[in-house]
């Protein structure tokens, strides 16, 4: 099993600053459609609704093993704090969590992920160099989602 967790600054000099509800209210948005959060990912799309909270989505990615290939999602939200991705279909299995931590200043937004690769072995090389890529790969889908939320939080609202 890959266990990664990693926490970035919500809030960085020279950057429009987040508050929690502008972390959460972007959270709830890339749970929706992840692809304005996430350049990797090539398709998102809700596929039952469970709850208010709770939903199923579909998504492929054009990174890592299985690139290309569908992942199902379900996906919790868990109001103000965090959003919980739990893999359940698809090549790679487990959970995805992006966390909203601190305050003011040392705000954060942390992503936590333990996760399965189906066909290799726990523990072996090959787990090793897949838990690096995905690192990688993954702290650049947070960076990008907070360059989203900063930029959301720029932009004007137009009524609808």
């Amino acid at each position: 099993m890959i266990f990664v967790t990693h926490a970035l600054p919500a809030n960085v000099p020279g950057e429009a600053h987040l508050t929690p509800t502008m972390l959460w209210d972007g959270l709830v948005l890339k749970a929706n459609n992840a692809l304005p959060f996430v350049p990797s990912m090539t398709y998102c799309e809700v596929t039952q609704r469970h709850s208010d909270t709770v939903f199923d989505r579909d998504i492929a990615l054009s990174i890592g093993q299985g690139r290309g290939q569908r992942f199902t999602e379900r996906i919790t939200l868990e109001a103000p704090h965090r959003v919980i991705f739990t893999r359940i279909a698809g090549p790679v299995l487990g959970t995805i969590a992006n966390e909203i931590e601190g305050a003011g200043d040392d705000l954060a937004l942390r992503f936590s992920f333990a996760l399965v690769v189906m066909g290799v072995a726990g523990g072996s090389s090959a787990e090793r160099d897949y838990a690096e890529s995905m690192t990688g790969d993954y702290l650049k889908a947070v960076a990008a989602t907070l360059g989203a939320m900063r930029r959301l939080a720029t932009e004007p609202v137009v009524p609808a």
